[in-house]
C-alpha cells in the first residue's frame, strides 16, 4: 500500500524543485568572459516609407510625445508638460509610472519553445518587457509577426501573485496585481501617447540574436492592448527597475552606438555585459541620484552643468528644481531642453549662423535657417556645441545638431523644448559609443563610426 507513495513523494519534490528553478533567468550559452553578445538595432523609420522632411517631422512629433509621456509618468496630472513649439503647454496625461511608447530603435528577438520571432522596441526609459499575446487576445493592434501564443510554448509559465516579480509591478487604478478576472499576476501600463497594454506577468525563454537564450525571463503577456509600437510586437525595457532586461539578467553594463539619423541601411550595435567596452580615452560622468524618488526610478539621470556655443559658455544648468537632471534616453529622437534653456541656446546659435531665419513649422522645429542650396549640416555654419556634464564634456558633431529639408531649402536645429524636464535624444548621441556602467554608476562615451563598431 505504501510503496507507490514514495516515488510519488520523490516526484513531487523534483517537481517542486523544478518550479523553484524555472523562474530564475539564465543564459543557455557557455560561460565565457570574452564572448561578444551583440544585438543589431534598426531605426524605426528604416522600415517605413518616410524620407526627407517626412522623417524629420515624424521624429519631432515623436520627441514631443515621448517627453510628454516621460513627464506624465513622473509627475502629478496637474503638472505642466511639454510645450509645443507652435503653442502653449499641453494637458498632462494620467499614467502609470512608465514612459511614452513611441519607438526609435527596434530589436529582433524570439520567444518561447519553439521560438517565435518577434520585433520589439528597445527602451532605456522603462522596465517592463512585454508582447501581445493570443491567450486569447481581447484587443490587439496590428503587428508584423504572428501573435505569441502561450499554449504553444513548452516553457511558458504564469507568475504568481505573491512573487517578488509581481510585487515589482507598479500599482495603478486599473490593476491591483491580483484582481479578477485575470489569473495570476495582472498588470496594466498606460502610456503618455494614449496607448496601453494589460494582461498577466509570465515567464518564458527568450532568444536574443544567434548567441544567447534566456530561460525564465519575466514579461508581460498582453491581451488587452491599445495604440501601437511602430511595426513591432512589444517592448524590451532596459531601465533601472527590477523588471528590466538588464536587471533580470544581472547585467552590470551595456553599450550601444547609434548610426546617423539619415542612414536607413546600417544597423546600430547593442552590446551586453563584458562585450560592452570602450577605449581608455573614453570620458565618464556619474549617474545622478533619482531626484524624484520611485516615480522616475527607471530613468538614467545625468548632470547637465552647461552648454558651450562657439567659445561662449552659456548660463545653462539643468532643469530648475531638479538638481541639474537630464535624462539620457534611446526613445527620444531630438534632444528636449527645458524651454528657458532652449531659448538661450537658440539665440546664441542664431547669432552665429550667417543665414536668414526661416520657418520650420512644417518640420515641428523652432529654429531654422534658409539654406536653399542644400549645402549639408557641415556647411550651414552652426557653431561648435559642447554639453558639459559632471567630469565630462560631450562635443556634438554638426551632423548631430542640424537636420534639413532640402526640398524646401531649410536647415534646422534638431532640438525641441520642454517644461520641467530635459532629455538627451538619440540624434545627439549618434556616432557616439555610449556605455552604461550600472555597477560603477557612471555613463561613459567616446566618438565612433557606429557603422564600423
Amino acid at each position: 500500500m505504501t510503496s507507490p507513495i514514495v516515488p510519488s513523494l520523490m516526484a513531487s519534490k523534483r517537481w517542486l524543485l523544478l518550479c523553484l528553478l524555472l523562474p530564475l533567468p539564465f543564459f543557455a550559452v557557455p560561460s565565457n568572459p570574452g564572448r561578444v553578445i551583440r544585438l543589431d538595432l534598426t531605426h524605426v523609420d528604416a522600415r517605413g516609407p518616410l524620407a526627407g522632411a517626412g522623417r524629420v517631422r515624424r521624429a519631432a512629433d515623436r520627441s514631443h510625445r515621448r517627453v510628454n509621456g516621460l513627464l506624465a509618468a513622473a509627475t502629478p496630472p496637474s503638472a505642466p508638460t511639454l510645450r509645443s513649439d507652435g503653442g502653449g503647454a499641453g494637458a498632462a496625461t494620467a499614467a502609470a509610472a512608465v514612459h511614452a511608447s513611441t519607438a526609435t530603435y527596434l530589436v529582433d528577438l524570439a520567444i518561447g519553445t519553439p521560438p517565435l520571432a518577434l520585433t520589439a522596441v528597445l527602451d532605456t526609459g522603462s522596465d517592463l518587457i512585454w508582447t501581445q499575446c493570443d491567450a486569447p487576445c481581447r484587443r490587439c493592434f496590428p503587428q508584423p509577426a504572428p501573435l505569441y501564443a502561450p499554449a504553444r510554448s513548452a516553457t511558458y509559465a504564469n507568475v504568481s501573485c505573491g512573487s517578488k516579480l509581481c510585487e515589482a509591478l507598479p500599482l495603478t487604478p486599473r490593476s491591483s496585481r491580483c484582481s479578477a478576472p485575470e489569473p495570476g499576476c495582472a498588470y496594466y501600463y498606460s502610456y503618455g501617447d494614449g496607448s496601453s497594454t494589460g494582461g498577466v506577468l509570465a515567464t518564458d525563454a527568450f532568444t536574443f540574436g544567434s548567441a544567447a537564450t534566456v530561460h525564465g525571463l519575466a514579461f508581460g503577456c498582453g491581451t488587452d492592448n491599445l495604440g501601437g509600437t511602430d511595426n513591432s510586437s512589444g517592448l524590451v525595457g532596459m531601465g533601472r527597475g527590477p523588471l528590466s532586461l538588464v536587471s533580470q539578467l544581472g547585467v552590470t553594463r551595456f553599450s550601444y552606438c547609434f548610426t546617423p539619423f539619415n542612414d536607413t541601411t546600417t544597423s546600430s550595435p547593442l552590446f551586453l555585459s563584458s562585450s560592452a567596452r570602450l577605449s581608455p580615452a573614453a570620458k565618464s560622468t556619474p549617474f545622478l541620484p533619482n531626484p524624484a524618488g520611485p516615480r522616475r526610478g527607471s530613468y538614467y539621470y545625468l548632470s547637465l552643468e552647461g552648454i558651450t556655443v562657439g567659445d561662449t559658455l552659456l548660463p545653462i544648468g539643468g532643469v530648475p528644481g531638479h538638481r541639474g537632471g537630464l535624462i539620457i534616453d534611446s526613445g527620444t529622437t531630438f534632444t528636449a531642453l527645458e524651454e528657458r534653456a532652449l531659448v538661450v541656446l537658440a539665440r546664441a546659435v542664431a547669432a552665429r549662423v550667417a543665414l536668414p531665419l526661416a520657418t520650420g513649422a512644417h518640420l515641428g522645429l523652432s529654429l531654422c535657417f534658409a539654406a536653399p542650396d542644400g549645402r549639408g549640416p557641415e556647411a550651414v555654419g552652426v557653431p561648435r556645441l559642447v554639453l558639459h556634464f559632471d567630469g565630462a564634456d560631450m562635443e556634438l558633431p554638426r551632423t548631430s545638431v542640424v537636420v534639413e529639408d532640402r526640398v524646401a531649402g531649410v536647415a534646422c536645429l534638431g532640438m525641441v523644448s520642454a517644461r520641467g524636464m530635459s532629455v538627451l535624444g538619440s540624434m545627439q548621441q549618434q556616432n557616439m559609443h555610449i556605455l552604461y556602467d550600472i555597477e560603477r554608476g557612471v555613463l561613459s562615451f567616446e566618438p565612433a563610426n557606429c557603422g564600423e563598431v
